[in-house]
């Protein structure tokens, strides 16, 4: 793998993410590619913590060399190495003994998207020439325009272009779509999620989807796009949006594999468990409703995009500021800005009490949308620490809040 890696002709892409037992490495996930700088190509590593993303470029050599087995003595669990004739997935088992997987790509398989392979903007063309090296290049789409799901939902007209008004929607779809992808690939090559056959589709639901853009676009990805197979279900307390969404279902002649139903986030009933739990926009505590609904099913994953932060907003205008923070509530709009933040921060803190690790992202830049905050929980299990409960129950008592999150998980808490 260190050869392939190092091949400046034959790497399209590589991705090192997950841990191995017992070891926990510097980065949260790595990605490596081959790029053309004024300077001459470079091996472009990327490297992503809980926050921000760093990016370094090393000269093919001895540089490249050094970069490289840098980041394979970090005790990563999982490998994904793209080139123009293959693709190897590397895991780590918990014996600490590697299991490769090996599958041809390239032209003779643009046909049969599968997972991980022939994604949009992997690099690999479509007659399998040279990946694009190009440093500045504009991003490519995972949905393109004329995706019959856009056209269905208004963002596209009926000619597959991008209607002006609805650019800054199809970037938020577009990002979303990475961010979603990210972690269902990380969360498939380490096992925490199942492997969906035909007979157990991967089950998918989001809780408050609105006009289900998010919805639409995440099972025409995962299911069009990645070749996965896919159940979706979106509920949502409103009627009309309800038979509307079914009514673009129906006319894209994909009833059977997405589907929604009236109901509130709370108390949401399904058949089976679902194995993604999304929550997009949901307002105020509805998005508290939806993650403890998650947490309940005790699912997989749950990528949340929270709207709104009134509960905890309230909570400190009635609540003295404790010293010496009263700089941060004195001003109205910098207290709301940090209830914003409070409110986010004891989510997080809250599922990984329950079980989950947590990364918390923006999935689109602000410009595109206030609302730009994404939780990213991936359910391990796992106890928490002392000293993560302590800090927990500092802050809750130090602001003199009641999350309500806690308050509806208070018996998983104790």
């Amino acid at each position: 793998m260190r050869g392939l890696l190092l091949d400046d002709q034959q790497l399209v892409r590589a991705v090192a993410s997950g841990r191995q037992k017992g070891q926990t490495p510097r980065w949260r996930r790595v990605e490596l590619r081959y790029v053309d700088l004024k300077a001459g190509r470079r091996l472009q590593v990327t490297a992503y913590d809980d926050t921000q993303a760093h990016t370094s470029n090393h000269e093919p050599g001895d540089a490249a060399k050094a970069a490289v087995d840098d980041l394979l003595d970090l005790p990563f669990g999982n490998w994904h190495v793209e080139t123009l004739t293959e693709t190897h997935q590397l895991r780590v088992t918990k014996r600490l003994e590697a299991m490769v997987h090996t599958q041809a790509s390239g032209p003779d398989r643009l046909d049969q998207p599968g997972p991980g392979l022939d994604r949009p903007g992997s690099g690999l063309d479509q007659s399998g020439e040279d990946p694009a090296r190009e440093h500045d290049r504009r991003k490519p789409r995972l949905l393109p325009e004329d995706a019959p799901v856009l056209v269905a939902l208004g963002i596209s007209d009926a000619d597959g272009r991008v209607k002006p008004s609805r650019q800054a929607k199809y970037r938020q779809v577009d990002e979303f779509l990475r961010s979603l992808t990210s972690v269902v690939d990380e969360a498939l090559a380490s096992g925490r999620l199942r492997t969906p056959t035909a007979e157990e589709p991967l089950r998918v639901v989001d809780l408050g989807c609105g006009n289900a853009y998010l919805t639409f676009a995440a099972h025409a990805y995962l299911e069009g796009v990645r070749g996965l197979p896919v159940r979706v279900v979106g509920i949502d307390r409103q009627p009309q949006l309800v038979a509307r969404n079914n009514e673009i279902a129906r006319d894209l002649g994909i009833e059977e594999r997405i589907s929604f139903s009236p109901g509130d986030i709370g108390t949401a009933e399904l058949d089976e468990r679902p194995d993604v739990v999304l929550a997009l926009h949901a307002c105020d505590t509805a998005t508290d409703d939806a993650l403890a609904r998650a947490v309940t099913w005790e699912a997989p994953l749950v990528l949340a995009a929270p709207c709104c932060h009134h509960d905890i907003a309230a909570q400190l205008r009635r609540t003295p500021t404790p010293a010496p923070y009263s700089l941060l509530t004195r001003s109205g709009i910098l207290r709301e800005r940090f209830a914003d933040t409070l409110t986010d921060a004891v989510r997080a803190s809250v599922l990984r009490q329950v079980g989950y690790r947590v990364d918390v992202t923006d999935f689109v830049d602000s410009r595109h949308t206030p609302r730009n905050t994404l939780l990213r929980a991936v359910r391990t299990g796992a106890a928490p620490s002392p000293d993560a409960r302590r800090e927990l129950d500092d802050v809750v008592s130090t602001w003199g809040i009641h999350p309500q999150l806690a308050e509806l998980l208070r018996d998983r808490l104790a």
